[in-house]
């Protein structure tokens, strides 16, 4: 039973980086880009997660995602999901 000045605690979770639930089989494909609030690029993938993909030579190294045209031919590739494999390697 809650006391009268008492507020239940609501946790929220963000959707950031959670799986769809309509998209996990199989291997995951870029949908689009956005930018985050650092004006980052973040690729939307096709299972529900993102991925951050920095150009910070020399220790990430993606000069093409600077480039809209390269960015558009990668739309519906085949994307390699870090948190999809975390989530199976647990499963195994």
């Amino acid at each position: 039973m809650q006391k009268k000045n008492e507020v239940p605690s609501v946790t929220v979770t963000s959707r950031e980086s959670e799986p769809g639930e309509d998209e996990r089989a199989g291997t995951p494909r870029l949908t689009g880009f956005r930018q985050d609030a650092d004006g980052h690029w973040v690729a939307l993938l096709s299972c529900g997660h993102t991925q951050h993909l920095r150009h910070q030579p020399p220790w990430q190294n993606r000069p093409w995602v600077l480039n809209p045209e390269h960015r558009r031919r990668l739309i519906g590739q085949p994307f390699s999901c870090g948190w999809c494999r975390k989530e199976r390697s647990r499963e195994d």
